[in-house]
């Protein structure tokens, strides 16, 4: 027996601010989600599995219209002419009270119900699921633990969307235990919530397979589904298969040596020939970092539109379909710079540089930061890469702070 684990496709997740930054691109990456859900499908066909589990957050939220419906519906209308069946739990983002839209399913699919657990079994396949959605998006209490014991002589597979112990930038509901989940007695856990795949355990298995698609340049690296085989109500093998049709990747490029945009724009040609080759020649959607000490700095800091167009002609010289999704610059000068500037950009700079060398300044400034995010939505703080104020970030926005003071500078020079 075959069946796939999947969870948080986010079908038509509007992917907030990309239109502004992508253009002509946006309706390609924003579609990203349907197409690697297509995906899915495809694979459950052409492998014939025996059922596919949705672990939650099928969809991002309400529907605009039927339209995501509908493309849900035809996919199950497939799974069921192939005779696969399918069971879903609702998570935080299709809770029951977040949805006011529906539409009929086929037969195929169960629901879980959102007031209780329930348990579904499958003679034929030899295995029995365990699952509860959710009833409201925010839900805090551990509901793990009423989930029904286990059928004796079936493979039992619980469904749960969860936070598990926590994970960062992830909401913690349906928090429980790891220790929990394993004295249960299921012979796997189909996670959801975790947009990174992970492997909590192998004795029980208990797994995120992660989101099916990234959707922003948090969410890097392959995504796709898991696939697991049984025998005798027994998991035998469990592996990740990808599904993604647009690949996010943070692309790094040291250029602190070059003597020019010129050199620079090879060496980013270069990077993203890599990262093309290493995304098997999917679309790839790129923050491209710039870093290293040297003379290049203040031309690349003093005129970010024409850096971020020579980085564009690098990506359409890569070889393969490029989108630069933002280009940070995080270079610095020979030196400090500051210590002979009598003026008051020199004065602010050498004041940028005091808070970046003194640790107990970066207290005040991130709960300054703190509190400006805290008025953000989540969603969007998430994708801007805000969720946490760790040490790194705080580093990387003192760094803008002296990139933009270098660039008036830069500028009033010439």
């Amino acid at each position: 027996m075959r069946f796939i684990h999947t969870a948080d496709i986010h079908l038509d997740s509007p992917l907030a601010g990309l239109a502004a930054r992508a253009g002509e691109r946006a309706r390609d990456l924003v579609g990203a989600t349907r197409r690697a859900f297509t995906g899915l499908i495809d694979a459950a066909v052409d492998q014939a599995v025996d059922f596919v589990v949705i672990a939650g957050d099928l969809y991002d939220g309400d529907w605009r219209d039927f339209s995501t419906g509908l493309f849900f519906a035809e996919g199950m209308a497939r799974l069921e002419h192939a005779g696969i069946r399918v069971a879903l739990v609702k998570g935080n983002h299709d809770a029951e009270n977040a949805m006011t839209r529906s539409l009929s399913l086929p037969p195929n699919v169960h629901v879980f119900r959102s007031d209780r657990a329930e348990t579904v079994v499958w003679e034929n396949l030899g295995v029995a699921l365990h699952g509860r959605s959710y009833g409201q998006r925010a839900m805090r209490d551990n509901i793990a633990g009423g989930y029904p014991a286990p059928v004796p002589g079936l493979l039992n597979v619980g469904v749960l969307h969860t936070a598990a112990d926590g994970r960062p930038g992830h909401e913690p509901y349906a928090p429980c235990a790891l220790a929990e989940l394993a004295a249960k007695g299921y012979g796997y856990w189909a996670l959801g919530h975790v947009h990174a795949r992970e492997v909590l355990s192998e004795r029980p298995w208990i797994v995120f397979p992660g989101n099916l698609q990234g959707r922003h340049a948090n969410e890097t690296g392959p995504k796709g589904f898991t696939l697991v085989t049984a025998d005798a109500g027994e998991v035998m093998a469990v592996e990740h298969v990808d599904c993604d049709v647009v690949r996010w990747a943070r692309v790094p490029v040291e250029v602190g040596g070059c003597a020019g945009l010129d050199e620079v724009g090879e060496r980013v040609r270069a990077a993203l020939g890599e990262a093309l080759a290493g995304a098997g020649r999917r679309t790839l959607a790129v923050r491209l970092t710039l870093t290293g000490r040297g003379a290049v700095h203040r031309a690349l800091v003093g005129d970010p539109d024409r850096t971020a167009a020579e980085c564009e002609v690098a990506a359409m010289r890569a070889g393969g379909d490029v989108w630069i999704e933002k280009v940070e610059l995080r270079t610095a000068e020979p030196d400090a710079g500051a210590a002979a500037l009598p003026d008051a950009l020199g004065e602010l700079l050498r004041a940028v540089e005091e808070v970046r060398a003194d640790p107990a300044e970066h207290d005040g400034l991130r709960a300054e930061l703190e509190a400006l995010l805290s008025r953000m939505p989540h969603a969007v703080r998430a994708e801007a890469g805000l969720d946490e104020l760790g040490d790194e970030l705080l580093a990387a926005v003192l760094e803008d702070a002296r990139a933009i003071v270098l660039g008036r500078l830069a500028g009033e020079g010439a």
